[in-house]
């Protein structure tokens, strides 16, 4: 659905401050029919120029559903942010009582009773930190009691060792309601909606409350403004639509339609809510726009794709969901249980759904991009949901950033460079965000160094507007700017800018996806798009069983599928590179694979680079071999130096890093730190 101004259109201050200020903006969750909104929530002026926050500390603060979606969805990331001194404050909204029976496999099937679940799922949450955090799985935490906005209350555990820290926060809302669909999508969706809180056995916490839907919006505002975190990860507030049997549905516990669990995309709408929420306050309120940095992760969409981790990985991210799962027999002194006994024992390794064996963004792309203007190096992203520009100085560091307003924006970003010089910026737009039956829509936006425009979307329906990807584009021989985005159908729409600045319609390229209903062997988001050595766009995508590859045959030519599926599967999104010949190689890692993939557009193998990890990786041509940058099997950032030399770094970065413009002749690193600024590897 485009927006109200139309395609390709300016958007002056009063047209975003209107177009978001609509956004209250509904879950569609399920079909039914819920009153208007009854309030609009703030939104801060997209206007550039404001202060943004300094910083000279890193905290992550993660948005959970249930306990244990940070351990299947979110690690590895957590855990090297943690294991760098990074401290981490975990909120689990819900209680995740389910039907309160903690059945530990091999024992009498249990009674249900609710309370003693939900504390020993906490207990497993305190085994599992525990162990991240370098200690014995049964270390005593301090539990105490946070107020909340609102006279709420949340019960709080805290442990530290060392530089590490953990923070667990329970708001313990039930998951159970009397409606006809589950509680956290009633509570976003239905107004008038209440929803009670459950006591955990043994909780400092000794009266149950209840949240309306602004409550809960406050509630984790207020969360944001006490921790003022630095980085920001929430579960996927659009997942991919998925025409799965009921059978099939029910099995995976997905909800109808659509590739998560219903509580996964409630909580993570009333997130970014609460996101969108702190910023307004914040800069409504004369104070700098908070500076942090957003990560969304996959969720049960991991079942449906290859597995992008490999084997050590995957051991490493299973230790600490094995200490959350427990056992019957241990003696942890929780008296209510000793974990989730459904995930101890090693079973999340020999679960069939796999979610262990993936971690998928669902804005996939690096935190920055970068660009060199006047002999200056210039990175831009994504900060308090907003557009920002750093100038990096001649000894490497970054300065303060600048704000360049629109949002509120995911996380990663495309450019071009326009014949004639200056560059254009790509975002995909929260354009109305909210509950009780509003408006939700996502729209791609355009920065040109000047102002922010509308190029809309290539979804007509709003629920499927939610479901398209971040934004990739390049300029071809003849000047012309490709922009690409996957769309709903799980496919890839495109428009193209003309010489003299004109945008066309969006168009559907062919294929693989020929139904649109969203459940055929389509492509998955992380698009990358090169100009080969004629000049000619190339557009490559990883599907189920090959990496998908469009191109133009001549210049000015339309971009088609070149139908010939020869490369070899992927686990993870690909790269391609342009060497210095023109030709193409296309590079990824296969799945459950570290050795990385390198092959022509034609399947046929390029010679073997050694370059093991995880993760997707940045490339360049160097003068003997490509200039790789990417991650190794210990989150560590590596670097492949074009001679044959990998070097590593101990810097952290959110997402994955990239390479600064002429890597291929001086090979530098750039990323984004916890800390949510930049920083710069010369080698």
């Amino acid at each position: 659905m485009t927006s109200a101004t139309g395609p390709g259109s300016r958007l002056p201050r009063r047209t975003l401050l209107a177009a978001a200020a609509s956004g209250a903006a509904a879950l569609a969750v399920s079909s039914c029919t819920v009153p208007p909104p009854r309030r609009r929530d703030p939104v801060a002026n997209p206007a550039p120029g404001r202060p943004i926050a300094s910083t000279e500390r890193s905290l992550l603060l993660q948005f959970l559903a249930h306990p244990d979606d940070d351990l299947y969805f979110m690690n590895p990331d957590t855990r090297r942010m943690l294991e760098a001194g990074t401290p981490v404050v975990s909120v689990y909204v819900t209680a995740g009582e389910a039907n309160g029976v903690n059945h530990a496999p091999g024992h009498p099937r249990p009674e249900a009773d609710k309370s003693a679940y939900v504390s020993s799922r906490q207990q497993g949450l305190r085994q599992a930190y525990a162990t991240l955090l370098g200690l014995p799985k049964f270390t005593r935490w301090q539990r105490t009691v946070l107020p909340l906005r609102g006279g709420k209350q949340a019960e709080l555990n805290t442990l530290a060792h060392g530089t590490r820290r953990a923070d667990l926060v329970f708001l313990d809302i039930s998951v159970n309601s009397s409606r006809s669909r589950p509680a956290l999508p009633a509570l976003w969706a239905d107004r008038g909606m209440r929803q009670r809180t459950m006591v955990a056995d043994n909780s400092p916490i000794k009266k149950a409350s209840s949240y309306d839907y602004d409550e809960l919006v406050d509630a984790l505002t207020g969360l944001l403004d006490h921790y003022r975190p630095t980085v920001v990860q929430t579960l996927d507030p659009d997942p991919d639509i998925q025409h799965s049997s009921e059978h099939v549905r029910r099995k995976d516990s997905e909800q109808r339609g659509y590739s998560d669990h219903p509580d996964h995309t409630a909580v993570a709408c009333f997130s970014w809510a609460a996101l969108i929420r702190w910023v307004a306050e914040s800069t409504g309120g004369g104070r700098p726009v908070p500076r942090f940095t957003t990560t969304a992760f996959r969720g049960y969409y991991n079942r449906h794709w290859p597995k992008n981790l490999p084997g050590s990985v995957v051991l490493q991210k299973a230790e600490p969901l094995v200490a959350y799962g427990g056992d019957a027999d241990w003696e942890c002194g929780n008296p209510a249980g000793c974990g989730d006994y459904s995930v101890g024992k090693g079973r999340p390794l020999t679960n069939w759904k796999g979610w262990v064996r993936s971690t998928n963004y669902r804005y996939p792309g690096t935190q920055l991009v970068t660009h060199e203007q006047s002999g200056s190096l210039f990175a831009y992203g994504v900060l308090g949901l907003r557009l920002a520009r750093w100038r990096a100085a001649p000894d490497g560091t970054f300065g303060a950033p600048e704000d360049l307003g629109g949002g509120p924006l995911a996380p990663v970003l495309g450019q071009a460079t326009p014949r004639g010089g200056g560059l254009l910026l790509f975002g995909l737009r929260l354009a109305a965000l909210g509950g009780h039956g509003g408006a939700n829509t996502r729209e791609i936006v355009q920065h040109d160094g000047r102002a922010w425009t509308s190029l809309g979307n290539p979804e007509r329906v709003p629920d499927r507007t939610r479901r398209i990807g971040v934004p990739v584009a390049v300029t071809a021989g003849d000047g012309q700017v490709h922009l690409f985005v996957r769309n709903a159908a799980k496919s890839v729409s495109t428009r193209l800018r003309d010489t003299s600045g004109r945008w066309g319609p969006w168009c559907d390229l062919e294929g693989p996806d020929g139904d649109g209903r969203g459940d055929g062997d389509g492509i998955q988001d992380g698009l990358s798009a090169v100009v080969d050595g004629r000049g000619l766009v190339h557009l490559f995508a990883a599907a189920r069983r090959t990496v998908r590859h469009w191109a133009q045959t001549s210049p000015g030519a339309p971009v088609t599928l070149q139908d010939g599926g020869r490369m070899p599967a992927p686990g993870d999104v690909p790269r391609a590179l342009v060497h210095r010949d023109g030709s193409l190689g296309v590079l990824y890692r296969g799945p459950h694979s570290a050795p990385l993939t390198a092959v022509r557009p034609d399947g046929t193998p390029l010679p073997r680079t050694s370059f093991q990890g995880y993760g997707p990786v940045a490339a360049a041509a160097g003068p003997t071999g490509p200039v790789l940058a990417g991650r190794d099997e210990r989150g560590s950032v590596q670097l492949l130096d074009g001679k044959g030399k990998l070097k590593r770094h101990r810097a952290i970065c959110v997402g994955a890093p990239t390479l600064a413009p002429g890597a291929g002749e001086r090979p530098a690193v750039v990323g984004l730190g916890p800390d949510a600024t930049p920083w710069l590897w010369r080698p």
